[in-house]
């Protein structure tokens, strides 16, 4: 398996570990406000590690740090992560997955393998507005709402998150999220960055007074929604 980024350490990935963060190359969505445009649009200029790279760094670590992050761009494109999680937790590491849960099957599987601990979600924003947000003509919601269902069952420990900016989210759109998401365990609503690496520029993010009345609108539908990044 191949990466195209190595964080060695790192405290706020894997919430409440020592970890390690790795980014996969690649993604089926292309959302304006990503900042990782190094692994979407851009990624012959990001720099390359291999799995073995990764796996000498954690054999090295052992008894430091306790688990991976697996990030990316979209981890679960690439079929390999199954046999590289199994290599992992061999060692005795903990795994965390970020997805933008659109391939429920896979996420299925690993959840079914043992071998994460932890599934981080983005939900990008309410149903009507996935394949705006994500910029996907047609986009089929479908996949995404398995993924929510299958979390939502809790055979896993997990988040869900969603960066909120300014020209994409509304109030009405955030509550439509929480009714999507009813009963989850915790939901981040994320701070919006602006940055050279986003891919698009000029985005606005909400001020902290806005993204707290976001956070009092859903916090009737999940047991814990906390802002994240402000």
């Amino acid at each position: 398996m191949i990466f195209h980024g190595f964080q060695k350490m790192t405290m706020l990935d894997f919430p409440g570990y020592v970890a390690c963060t790795v980014f996969t190359p690649g993604c089926n969505f292309r959302c304006p406000f990503c900042h990782n445009s190094l692994l979407v649009t851009r990624m012959n200029d990001s720099e390359i590690y291999t799995e073995e790279d990764i796996l000498s760094y954690l054999r090295k670590r052992q008894g430091v740090i306790d688990g991976i992050c697996i990030s990316g761009g979209e981890p679960l494109m690439h079929d390999d992560i199954f046999d590289f999680v199994k290599k992992v937790k061999e060692l005795g590491f903990l795994v965390k997955i970020d997805t933008n849960g659109s391939f429920p099957e896979k996420l299925e599987m690993l959840i079914d393998s043992g071998n994460i601990d932890y599934v981080a979600m983005d939900i990008k924003n309410c149903p009507e507005k996935y394949g705006q947000t994500v910029a996907i003509t047609d986009f089929d919601f479908t996949p995404v709402r398995n993924s929510v269902e299958l979390l939502l069952k809790g055979k896993v420990a997990y988040e869900f998150r969603t960066t909120v900016v300014k020209e994409f989210h509304t109030p009405q759109d955030m509550v439509k999220i929480g009714e999507l998401i009813h009963g989850a365990e915790r939901y981040f609503i994320q701070h919006f960055i602006e940055s050279e690496g986003n891919i698009q520029q000029g985005l606005t993010p909400l001020s902290k007074e806005e993204m707290e009345n976001l956070r009092l609108s859903v916090s009737r539908f999940v047991k814990n929604a906390e802002l994240r990044g402000i």
